[in-house]
């Protein structure tokens, strides 16, 4: 029998109240419905009654539950952990690191919120913010610290993944860990994401873009440029395209998805269009003096006098912050300068650079 599950969730202060009813698909008839009043720090109690009735309705058996026995959860911690959430999604590392500490300082055994902070510390480490060696073991043990502290949260597992994958460069573990943060939960976004860079890296290339496609289905929003990057490094470079044209009418002013957009048509023989898709990123990140040196350039001497630009603009950079090396190893790479390339590869591979992975 196929179903379908509808409902809302209310809050008041530090109270939940849920409304709930199930509806057969076909038939449009209404089976069953329920009202719930709960304390915020019960709310897990709540889901496993709601799996609990509707598994007697529809005639299965609900799956048994962990043998941990069940946290209550302090409002005020899950709301700096919701808090941090919306921070680490909109590329906020700082901020969301001081959400998810104040979420363990109120409640210290708050894997979901050990985790957070996990993937804080990682993220800065990929992202190039700042050397890997400087975060990424931190990012490492606050994982673990999740992963001991509930070994059932597919948070926890998703976070260990990442450090084996980006920091350890242990494909093995990180496929179990992903493996299993997915078997926890069917339906997390980001465990599928991730999990689609464990495969690239296995060779795993279609399991890869499908893994990768889910993700999206699930939570199109959050990552617009995954997609096209996934079709990219499966060499699809024309549906990369067209994936990532198409993702740009709804999100027109995401800066990532731009950048995507770059380099879909850079890899399409697109030099132009390229260029432009570069202005429109460094604009959309408030960078005019640099969306304007990079239209100058390209004018003057194609994309090939844009990178040279872009060079020259990193090692600037370079003199007052952390550039990652390899950043310069791209742009030497495409303007063809081998040498040069694989000298700032070598030294990303010495920093321990997790985007090495890719």
């Amino acid at each position: 029998m196929d179903a379908i599950l509808e409902g809302s969730v209310n809050r008041y202060s530090n109270r939940v109240h849920v409304n709930a009813q199930l509806i057969q698909g076909g038939s449009d008839t209404h089976l069953w419905a329920e009202s719930y009043d709960r304390d915020l720090r019960d709310v897990s109690s709540v889901q496993r009654d709601l799996a609990e009735t509707i598994a007697r309705q529809v005639g299965v058996t609900a799956s048994a539950s962990s043998s941990q026995p069940e946290q209550r959860i302090n409002p005020e911690a899950h709301d700096a952990y919701l808090l941090g959430r919306y921070y680490w999604f909109l590329g906020q590392t700082e901020k969301c690191k001081k959400s998810f500490q104040r979420a363990i300082d109120l409640q210290p055994d708050y894997a979901a919120a050990w985790s957070g902070l996990a993937d804080a510390y990682l993220v800065s480490g990929v992202s190039g913010e700042a050397p890997a060696e400087a975060v990424m073991p931190t990012g490492e043990a606050d994982a673990l610290k999740a992963v001991q502290l509930d070994d059932s949260s597919p948070e926890a597992h998703n976070s260990l993944a990442a450090a084996y994958y980006f920091y350890r460069w242990d494909w093995q573990a990180a496929d179990r860990e992903s493996t299993r943060a997915i078997e926890l939960n069917p339906s997390f976004a980001e465990a599928h994401h991730l999990r689609s860079y464990v495969l690239f890296t296995l060779n795993r290339n279609d399991e890869a873009v499908k893994e990768q496609r889910k993700s999206t289905e699930l939570d199109p929003f959050a990552r617009p440029w995954a997609l096209p990057y996934a079709l990219m490094r499966a060499h699809q470079y024309g549906a990369a395209l067209e994936e990532g044209l198409m993702r740009s009418k709804a999100q027109p002013t995401d800066p990532t998805l731009h950048a995507a957009l770059m380099n879909a048509y850079l890899l399409n023989g697109m030099e132009k269009e390229a260029a432009q898709e570069w202005e429109t990123t460094l604009l959309l990140k408030s960078q005019k003096e640099s969306a304007v040196a990079v239209h100058n350039a390209f004018q003057e001497g194609g994309f090939k006098a844009a990178l040279e630009w872009d060079l020259q603009n990193m090692k600037k950079m370079a003199a007052k912050e952390y550039v990652p090396p390899l950043q310069f190893a791209y742009d030497y790479a495409r303007l063809g300068r081998k040498d040069e390339a694989l000298q700032y590869l070598e030294l990303a591979f010495k920093e321990h650079q997790p985007y090495l992975v890719h």
